[in-house]
């Protein structure tokens, strides 16, 4: 298989979204975003999360924010244990780190609410640090890449597609690598079943096999286990929001990425997913647009996929 990195690239800095962390990716603020989307929607969690990053900028002032203040601030996003854990994790990071998150996988890992799939976006994204960031969106991005229908949700499965990601992920830029795997995932490659990752084509243009079922190329869709308990959320539900305000221009450029990685020729743009609810997007709570969701492996069992 050729080399994925390249073309995916050209796409996605050609129609990556603005947004706040991602323009101004500190640590901390991608730590934050993270969190914060690990159950809620992108478009509903921005007014909370540029309200939270106003009020307490750096991680001393989450750290001693009084506990009704922080609710406060949480309040209308639930799920408050997300907020409980980023405290807890942020007095360690003062205590620990000088208030400044440290730039290792390990050490976030470590810290309190922060999984596999959270500690690789901040080390890769803020830090530059060649480690995965396997979500849903990239299980399914993987699935259809290989043909491979596998259970995402068997640890075995889950560890061959990492590996497989970091295959193809350039030393100097796993973040921007990371991120528009996880923009395609998002944008293009959505959930529906079927179709096959074809090839990258060079010029930004981006993938058939990266699209939904009935974009005329034949492949399976990853399988799913039964419901699991939540584990690191990720910032699972962000797909939803981003898709439904994705220009259908960039999804048919997207289709047209993925067209050089086995060689076929992409394929007329599928029907973009209509826009889902703005409510929490975990086991398929309150949110339609959950099958549309983005992150986590541990969360593709919960409808991330």
């Amino acid at each position: 298989m050729n080399p994925i990195a390249p073309p995916l690239l050209a796409w996605f800095y050609k129609n990556q979204r603005s947004l706040p962390f991602r323009t101004q990716p500190s640590p901390y603020r991608v730590w934050v975003s993270e969190i914060m989307l690990q159950q809620t929607r992108v478009a509903a969690a921005l007014p909370y999360y540029e309200r939270f990053m106003a009020e307490l900028p750096p991680p001393a002032d989450l750290a001693d924010c009084p506990p009704d203040r922080l609710d406060k601030l949480w309040e209308g996003l639930g799920y408050y244990s997300r907020v409980r854990n980023l405290q807890k994790a942020a007095r360690i990071v003062c205590g620990q780190y000088g208030g400044q998150l440290p730039a290792d996988y390990e050490a976030l890992r470590a810290l309190p609410g922060v999984g596999d799939y959270t500690a690789g976006a901040i080390a890769s994204i803020s830090f530059g640090l060649p480690v995965p960031a396997v979500d849903g969106n990239v299980l399914r991005v993987f699935s259809r890449l290989y043909a491979d229908g596998g259970d995402v949700t068997s640890p075995a499965v889950k560890r061959a597609f990492t590996a497989r990601v970091m295959e193809h992920q350039p030393q100097d830029k796993p973040g921007d690598y990371n991120q528009a795997l996880m923009e395609l995932g998002a944008l293009v490659c959505l959930p529906g079943g079927g179709a096959a990752v074809q090839r990258l084509p060079a010029g930004g243009a981006l993938p058939g096999p990266f699209g939904r079922a009935g974009d005329g190329v034949s492949g399976q869709a990853p399988q799913k286990g039964p419901p699991q308990a939540a584990g690191d959320g990720g910032a699972g539900a962000r797909a939803a929001g981003l898709a439904a305000s994705a220009p259908p221009r960039n999804r048919a450029a997207g289709r047209a990425v993925a067209a050089a990685a086995v060689g076929r020729s992409p394929d007329a743009g599928a029907a973009g997913p209509k826009a889902g609810g703005a409510g929490p997007c975990r086991n398929g709570l309150a949110a339609p647009a959950c099958g549309q969701a983005h992150f986590q492996p541990s969360g593709v069992a919960a409808g991330r996929l």
